[in-house]
């Protein structure tokens, strides 16, 4: 019998050693699909817990510290003048203005970077509680590459992100980020832009699932384009095969205690930010929104029955110029939309569906001068009126220009729906202008207030 050549052990050989990235891929434990099915399956019940069987408490905690440090700057700024009357356009008579309870409680400490930390307290809403990488060790990002997706590059934004136990993650100065494929974040990690300025751009976008206690802040994410999928390491201890993502700039799955803030967003191939799978304890706040079709999508497909467990605050963001649509677009869930400002959408404001619970309170709303686009609100069209209209979808202290409508649901007597809710009033939509006026990404210098 002839034997085995040595061009055919070669061959067998690499091929077998072409595998091993495969056979790794769950650090030879799990496949991909029994690893995530059981890192849903514990999602699921951390969702549960993080569920607040009481929503109007945390609406009442979060207008009460907005009142307060509202009251508070007006009290600060009264313009020196003959009457002594409060004006927007009035000059400011500190170094620093937080017009909102978040910014007061750290942008105009010019220390704030010698304690980055103490930013974690600063969370309102249904997102409070949040502490990202709060007690973790310091990660200086250096090097703006993404070459290798397994074993990422240290100095790197994906090699910060997979790393175990809590992390701050700081950059060592301003840089583009293009990433080849998603970004997946761990648990416990903060991605904080503060004191330069980062932009990831021109690439994947960023992927937190099933995860707990991630805040990301004062960055830039635009033009953000789906990606092929492939072989991507989402810890320290697992890898494996990833299918392409949607181009979603931040896509929140089945996870919990997220806080985005200050981030300046545009342009996604598909959402800019998107939560499903039952998402909650979410708080978006000071975030700016430009030039994007459909830019919040809260709740994905109309089978997921623990959308439900979504509690999401929205907060004194500013959503601008060229925008469509989805500001959110809610299905099932409690959603607490606050003290925004509407200033342009080309379709609608706020959409929904599957008996999404829509509070609305002092926000702004411009309507655009199309004379059929003036509606704020939009149910979807193949739910009859019938059926929408049992949707608690209330307007309470929200102020409306160029004929914007707001059509409400649920009890007749609107805010009445939610009676708790007139016990401590919100901030009202004619200060929206002012709360917002520093959303998006600040140019932060550590050493002064920013």
């Amino acid at each position: 019998m002839e034997k085995p050549s040595v061009k055919w052990f070669i061959l067998f050989f690499f091929s077998f050693a072409a595998l091993i990235p495969t056979l790794m891929a769950s650090g030879g434990q799990d496949s991909d699909e029994v690893y995530w099915r059981k890192r849903g399956a514990e999602a699921r019940e951390r969702i549960l817990k993080a569920y607040k069987p009481n929503p109007v408490e945390v609406i009442h905690h979060f207008n009460k510290k907005t009142r307060e440090a509202l009251e508070r700057h007006l009290a600060e700024t009264v313009p020196v003048n003959a009457t002594g009357r409060r004006s927007l356009g009035a000059k400011y008579r500190g170094p620093c203005a937080a017009t909102n309870p978040i910014d007061r409680c750290w942008r105009c400490d010019p220390k704030w970077a010698d304690n980055r930390q103490r930013y974690a307290d600063c969370v309102q809403g249904f997102g409070i509680g949040t502490t990202g990488g709060k007690g973790g060790p310091i990660y200086i990002v250096t090097d703006s590459s993404d070459n290798d997706m397994v074993n990422p590059k240290p100095g790197t934004l994906r090699h910060a992100v997979i790393q175990n136990g809590p992390l701050w993650i700081i950059f060592g100065g301003s840089m583009n980020i293009r990433l080849n494929q998603e970004l997946i974040v761990a648990s416990n990690k903060t991605i904080d832009g503060r004191g330069g300025v980062v932009h990831i751009m021109n690439g994947a976008g960023i992927t937190l699932q099933n995860v707990q206690n991630v805040i990301i802040s004062n960055l830039k994410i635009t033009n953000i384009q789906k990606s092929t999928g492939g072989t991507i390491r989402d810890s320290v201890d697992h890898f494996g095969f990833r299918t392409a993502a949607d181009g979603d700039a931040v896509s929140i799955y089945g996870s919990h205690n997220i806080w985005l803030d200050h981030l300046s967003m545009s342009e996604g191939q598909d959402g800019l930010i998107d939560a499903v799978m039952g998402s909650t304890a979410i708080t978006i706040s000071n975030c700016h929104f430009i030039r994007h079709d459909k830019v919040l999508l809260f709740g994905g497909r109309d089978g997921d029955s623990i959308d439900s467990k979504m509690q999401i605050t929205l907060a004194f963001n500013h959503f601008g110029h060229y925008l469509v649509q989805r500001m959110p677009r809610c299905r099932r869930g409690f959603f607490h939309l606050v003290n925004n400002d509407y200033t342009h959408w080309l379709m609608y404001a706020i959409g929904g569906s599957h008996n999404a619970t829509i509070i609305s309170q002092g926000n702004q709303y411009i309507a655009p001068d199309l004379a059929d686009k003036k509606l704020v609100t939009h149910r979807e069209s193949d739910t009859p009126e019938s059926e929408w209209k049992k949707w608690t979808w209330v307007s309470d202290h929200d102020v409306f220009k160029n004929g914007a409508i707001f059509i409400p649901s649920g009890d007749p007597n609107g805010a009445a729906t939610y009676a708790a809710l007139e016990k401590i009033k919100p901030a009202p939509g004619n200060q929206v202008t002012l709360m917002t006026q520093f959303s998006g990404h600040r140019a932060c210098i550590p050493g002064r207030p920013c």
